[in-house]
C-alpha cells in the first residue's frame, strides 16, 4: 500500500497531506492560497498521484509559512509512502513546454536532499502570489522528501507559465521515478543496499 497521511502542526500552520502513489491524479487541495492550490492540482493530475491537502496558516502575515510547510509535509508523506523504495524506477526527468516556457526537472529519489535551482522569474508576483515561494516549496519538498532535484528554465517570459511548467515538469518526473519497474522485480535500485 503506497499511501501515506502526514499531519504537521506548528504555531504557524496546521496541515494534513494524504497521498496515494498508485492513484489516478485525483485531487482536493485547500491551502487558502489560490494560485498554490492550482499548482498542487497540476502536480496531482500530471503525476497520477492522488493528493489531498488541507492547510490553515497565518495568511494574515503572508503565504510563506503555508507554502513552505506544505512542501515539508508533502515530502514527509512521499517518503513514508515510498517505504524502502524497493522496485521503483528511482530516477525521473521531464522537459515541459507551456506556451513560451520550457522547463526541465530531473530528480533522483536518493535519500540525499539537494536542490539545484535555475528558475529565474521576471516578475515578483503572480496575482498576489510571491514568485519566490515557488523555490521555497521545491526546497522543502526536496529536503523532506530526500530528493536530489535540478530545476532549470530553458526559456520563458511569463511568470505564470514558468511556474506552472515547473510544477507540471515536477509531476511528470515524479510519476516516472515512483513508478514500479517490473524489471527490478522488487529489488532496490542501488548497489549500496539502501536508499
Amino acid at each position: 500500500m503506497r499511501r501515506a497521511t502526514i499531519t504537521r502542526q506548528t504555531a504557524e500552520t496546521d496541515i494534513t497531506v494524504t497521498l496515494d502513489l498508485d492513484g489516478t491524479g485525483a485531487y482536493a487541495n485547500r491551502t487558502g492560497v489560490g494560485f498554490f492550490d492550482h499548482m498542487l492540482d497540476q502536480l496531482a493530475r500530471h503525476s497520477l498521484i492522488d493528493l489531498e491537502i488541507a492547510a490553515t496558516g497565518d495568511l494574515h502575515i503572508d503565504d510563506h509559512h503555508t507554502v513552505e510547510d506544505t512542501g515539508i509535509a508533502l515530502g514527509q508523506a512521499l517518503t513514508q509512502a515510498l517505504g524502502d523504495k524497493a522496485g521503483i524506477r528511482r530516477y525521473g526527468s521531464f522537459h515541459l513546454a507551456m506556451d513560451d516556457a520550457l522547463v526541465r526537472v530531473a530528480l533522483d529519489l536518493s535519500g540525499r536532499p539537494y536542490l539545484g535551482w535555475h528558475l529565474p522569474f521576471r516578475a515578483a508576483k503572480i496575482g498576489s502570489f510571491d514568485t519566490e515561494l515557488v523555490r521555497e516549496f521545491f526546497q522543502a519538498l526536496a529536503v523532506h522528501g530526500g530528493i536530489t532535484m535540478h530545476v532549470d528554465l530553458i526559456r520563458g517570459e511569463n511568470a505564470h507559465h514558468v511556474a506552472e511548467a515547473a510544477f507540471k515538469a515536477l509531476a511528470r518526473a515524479l510519476r516516472e521515478a515512483v513508478e514500479p519497474d517490473p524489471r527490478m522485480e522488487g529489488r532496490l535500485p542501488s548497489t549500496k543496499g539502501a536508499l
